[in-house]
């Protein structure tokens, strides 16, 4: 399999600026706690309404770093999530498949986990790296007692749309058919999934390569994948 760019680099910048912020929370943390006890200590004697401030803004420096550091450990877990489907490709399939990661394309907000593009047509991947229990309903999509925040349903259909765009526009001009497929791709080993009707593919990491050698082989030549990867590069 041919890459064509790296990861996400939206999950990137995200984990590095709650790691960074995380950091600096904390030294402030360890900052505003050091100085309510040396004036306790060596000053006033007592809590007073600075030293009570100073408690104070601990508490939220604190509160700051374990959310930085919680928010850090969800985008490093989407990368992780991400490098598992590229690896799992990459040591998959061969030469005539092309993967495009973290794919931005131009007056569309966010981006798109993974494009792969080969002679059975064009896969629109979205990876979730979540674990427990997992529920689907048609697009419904919850955990026990709570809805998830940002329906994966919809999110892979969108992006299934923005490429179907750019793909049909060659077809049109080549007078031909390409399937484009989306795709949700679990990849934590942890995820205990319960789908019912789903309204898009919904597999697990393992499922992902045979059920991509399963399609119709063949459908586009070698030139055709080259230049949908151009198409879709360029838009």
């Amino acid at each position: 399999m041919r890459k064509i760019v790296g990861d996400s680099n939206y999950l990137k910048k995200q984990a590095r600026k709650h790691v960074s912020r995380a950091i600096l929370s904390f030294i402030l943390f360890l900052l505003f706690l050091g100085l309510t006890g040396y004036r306790v200590l060596f000053q006033t004697q007592s809590l007073g309404l600075i030293e009570g401030l100073g408690l104070v803004a601990s508490l939220i420096m604190l509160i700051m770093f374990q959310y930085c550091q919680r928010k850090y450990n969800i985008y490093k877990g989407g990368r992780q999530g991400e490098n598992a489907v590229i690896n799992t490709l990459a040591n998959g399939l061969n030469d005539d498949y092309y993967l495009i990661n973290g794919v931005c394309l131009k007056n569309h907000s966010g981006d798109i986990d993974h494009v792969l593009l080969g002679p059975s047509g064009v896969y629109v991947l979205e990876t979730k790296n979540w674990s427990g229990k997992i529920v689907c309903n048609g697009d419904q999509w919850h955990r026990p007692g709570k809805n998830i925040k940002g329906n994966p349903s919809l999110q892979v259909k969108r992006n299934t749309q923005k490429i179907k765009k750019i793909v049909n526009a060659y077809n049109t001009l080549r007078g031909i058919n390409i399937w484009v497929i989306g795709i949700i791709v679990f990849t934590n080993n942890h995820a205990d999934l319960y789908i019912n009707n789903p309204t898009v593919t919904v597999l697990k990491l393992q499922q992902l390569l045979p059920y991509i050698k399963n399609q119709e082989s063949n459908q586009l030549t070698k030139q055709q994948v080259q230049n949908i990867v151009k198409q879709v590069k360029n838009a």
